[in-house]
């Protein structure tokens, strides 16, 4: 036992994570992910995530030891042909052919989609995680999930309609459970992480902060409309087609408003991610984040700004950056037997279609 009463783990040692790659290294990757792009018109994007994803975990060492990205381009090429055709035509069939229905038959339908898209994001976001996972080898190791894909997106979609009802306020509450839930589904070969919502709760106060996001995202609504009506007056009442001139200043507006945006929902991002990391738990080691609101609003800024200015080039080093900034402020107190761990079961073949369909993996 130790002095705090918790039974020593056996072979126990304890957690360190840090990222040892300098974000300017990606810069190189940057502009050629960016060009064969071009080239390609966009389809070269499966191969240069993957690249991007393998120098990352590279780059990333857990007590001294690199992470090593086992996913390939061509899987999440086939993930995304796999989903267009299974998901894409069917959802673009019946929302054409709603257009042809009487106003009530029209409505259901269309309410039928909006609920069938609720269930396709949260499987879709299961999905990316648990190929992330299955993924991802650390000491020649590899990640996987349990769980339901399917069950989880119903879960998804009962939040999500809960948070319609509440007019919002249950949010904040969702989004802790649902990453609770794929939390509590990542298993480290046959060690499993367990999510804490308890001590999630009790350790930040998340409505303020969500309170505070709401008030300062309507401030920045209003900015918004005020410069677009300064911009463009009568906007609003204009029958005729905007011209290039009139578009171009709505373009401006929202670049204008945008550091405000992101000012806006620092506050509650960064209270959602501290109270998320601190349920996560490894037996004794868990998850602690220090990141203030301020921190995180220049990062939303900066990689704004990054991103708009080289037109989407610097991606790849906005996500190295982004990594540093947040592995900069992880600890992981506690210890956990790593030592015996056994392998894992194989991941899916194919990547996450839907995610990247919808805009939901996180790399």
């Amino acid at each position: 036992m130790s002095m705090f009463g918790v039974a020593a783990i056996e072979n126990g040692e304890t957690v360190t994570i840090e990222q040892r790659a300098d974000p300017k290294s990606f810069l190189g990757l940057s502009l050629k992910n960016g060009l064969l792009n071009l080239v390609t018109l966009t389809l070269y994007r499966f191969w240069g995530k993957t690249e991007v994803r393998r120098r990352l975990w590279n780059s990333i060492h857990i007590n001294g030891e690199p992470l090593e990205y086992t996913g390939r381009g061509i899987e999440l090429f086939l993930g995304f042909v796999l989903a267009a055709a299974v998901v894409g035509l069917p959802f673009l069939s019946i929302f054409f052919a709603a257009q042809f229905l009487g106003p009530a038959l029209a409505g259901v339908a269309m309410l039928l989609l909006y609920v069938l898209l609720g269930f396709l994001i949260g499987f879709g976001r299961f999905t990316a995680f648990r190929y992330l996972a299955s993924r991802t080898v650390w000491r020649g190791l590899r990640f996987h999930m349990e769980g339901s894909a399917s069950a989880y997106g119903l879960r998804f979609l009962g939040y999500v309609a809960l948070s319609v009802i509440s007019f919002g306020w249950f949010w904040p509450a969702a989004q802790r459970r649902l990453s609770g839930a794929l939390w509590d589904s990542l298993r480290f070969g046959d060690r499993k992480f367990r999510y804490d919502i308890q001590r999630a709760r009790s350790h930040e106060p998340v409505y303020v902060a969500y309170i505070a996001t709401s008030f300062l995202t309507g401030l920045a609504y209003a900015v918004f409309a005020v410069v677009l009506v300064l911009l463009l007056p009568g906007f609003g009442e204009q029958t005729a087609e905007p011209s290039l001139a009139d578009i171009a200043k709505v373009y401006l507006a929202l670049l204008l408003a945008a550091p405000l945006f992101a000012i806006a929902v620092a506050p509650y991002q960064a209270a959602s991610l501290r109270t998320v990391v601190a349920g996560i738990q490894l037996q004794q080691v868990r998850g602690q984040i220090d990141v203030k609101w301020r921190s995180m609003a220049w990062l939303y800024i900066s990689n704004l700004l990054l991103v708009t200015l080289s037109l989407g080039f610097l991606m790849p080093f906005v996500q190295a950056r982004t990594s540093r900034f947040l592995l900069d402020r992880v600890r992981t107190p506690g210890e956990a037997n790593l030592v015996d761990v056994r392998q894992a079961p194989q991941g899916p073949r194919t990547g996450e279609g839907l995610a990247d369909a919808f805009g939901l993996a996180p790399i």
